[in-house]
């Protein structure tokens, strides 16, 4: 279950941080070795250092890792998978919100990789009314599809279709 978890952890710091390495020295504050040992289960983390990995995700997001990753071990050939399915049911869920018009959607930022290539960061917020118990799905994108995004929901919907289902 470690692995996985790694696996989704080292997915989610490439989203928001280009690299494991920017967000290990960064924000993290310890040294490579350290964190390559974590990933291997040679070693662990200080207890603040692993709160900051899971600030990670939203709420949210952070109930739905801990959902996979009980799937994986409720059904072992899900392994394979976990990666693939966290993203799926974000998107999933995401449109659910969306199409039943309970999800505000917005663009937080809008960024650039080392590369030149631009990124936009989508958030999906189902809200309660009651500070700090909203509902945060969060989505790195490509800037190109940003006409598409900023539109109008049926094409936002079907963009959400295509990433999910092809």
């Amino acid at each position: 279950m470690h692995s996985i978890y790694v696996e989704i952890v080292c997915e989610e710091i490439k989203d928001k941080y280009g690299s494991e390495s920017k967000f290990v020295k960064t924000i993290l504050g310890i040294d490579w070795v350290k964190w390559e040992a974590w990933k291997e289960e040679r070693g662990t983390l200080a207890p603040e250092v692993n709160q900051k990995i899971i600030h990670l995700f939203s709420d949210y997001e952070w109930m739905l890792v801990q959902k996979v990753l009980r799937q994986t071990i409720i059904y072992p050939e899900k392994r394979l998978l976990a990666l693939a399915e966290y993203r799926k049911m974000k998107l999933v869920i995401a449109k659910e919100w969306i199409e039943h018009q309970l999800g505000l959607v917005e663009m937080v930022q809008k960024e650039q990789d080392a590369d030149g290539k631009q990124w936009i960061n989508l958030k999906v917020t189902l809200s309660y009314g009651e500070w700090g118990f909203d509902d945060v799905l969060t989505f790195r994108v490509p800037a190109v599809l940003q006409h598409v995004l900023t539109g109008e929901k049926q094409a936002l919907l079907e963009w959400m279709d295509e990433s999910i289902f092809h």
